[in-house]
Parts: C-alpha cells; sequence; structure tokens
C-alpha cells in the first residue's frame, strides 16, 4: 500500500500525521521541545490556531492568531538544524521552514526558545536570522 501526502505528517519526519503530530494536536503533551516546534510548524500547515495559542507560553502569547490572514503562506517543508537541551526544562531549536508567500519563495530561519512547565512545553520566543 503506497503512503499518501495526505497520510504524511508536515513536520517533515517519515511518520504518518495521526502517529506523529497528531496525538500532540489532539492534546498529547510534547516529550521535549524539538516535538512541541515541529507539532506547531504542522499546526500552521494545517491551520490550527487554537493548538498554536495553546503552546505558546502565557508571556508572550499573542491575543490572537489569524491564520487565515491574507496572503496565506502554502507551507514546503521544515528542517530542524539544531535541538540543545538549555537546562532541566529549557531549551532552543534551530530550524528553517520554507513556504510560498503570493508565488514568491520564503525561508524562515529561527532559534526558537522554550520553556517546560509542568510537564508540558511552550514556545516563548525566537531569534529570526
Amino acid at each position: 500500500m503506497s503512503k499518501s501526502i495526505a497520510d504524511s505528517c508536515p513536520c517533515g519526519r517519515s511518520a504518518r500525521y495521526d502517529a506523529c503530530c497528531g496525538p500532540l494536536h489532539r492534546g498529547a503533551a510534547a516529550p521535549n521541545a524539538e516535538a512541541l516546534m515541529r507539532s506547531r510548524y504542522s499546526a500552521y500547515v494545517r491551520g490550527l490556531a487554537d493548538y498554536l495559542l495553546a503552546t505558546w507560553h502565557a508571556s508572550t502569547r499573542p491575543a490572537a492568531l489569524d491564520l487565515a490572514e491574507e496572503p496565506r503562506p502554502k507551507w514546503l517543508g521544515l528542517e530542524v538544524k539544531r535541538h540543545q537541551v538549555t537546562g532541566a526544562d529549557s531549551a532552543i531549536v534551530e530550524f528553517v521552514a520554507r513556504c510560498r508567500i503570493a508565488g514568491r519563495g520564503q525561508r524562515l530561519h529561527e532559534t526558537s526558545r522554550f520553556v517546560r512547565e509542568d510537564g508540558r512545553w511552550y514556545y516563548v520566543d525566537g531569534d529570526v536570522d
């Protein structure tokens, strides 16, 4: 049986969505900051604004997130460059996300900061290169 693109997880791992980012989108806790970052990328691809807000640390979380705003990006791929644990409950993830906006290719190269509180990882902020 061939694997359809619809079954593939957008995060770049060679796993089906239902076995990869899907459980996190349904409420499971991410095991580490990289898994959370991959699930957040997949949430952008799938338009899951509620998940993105729920996994954004309260200290930096925006009041709202409009993923339907035009022009909408077409997400093309994710490459994780580095996942580094920086403390007992903190980590950074460096990644490159590719997308097309209004027909033009874009690259987002970011080093993101994450913290773990009460057993759950949260995105704090990031530095864009």
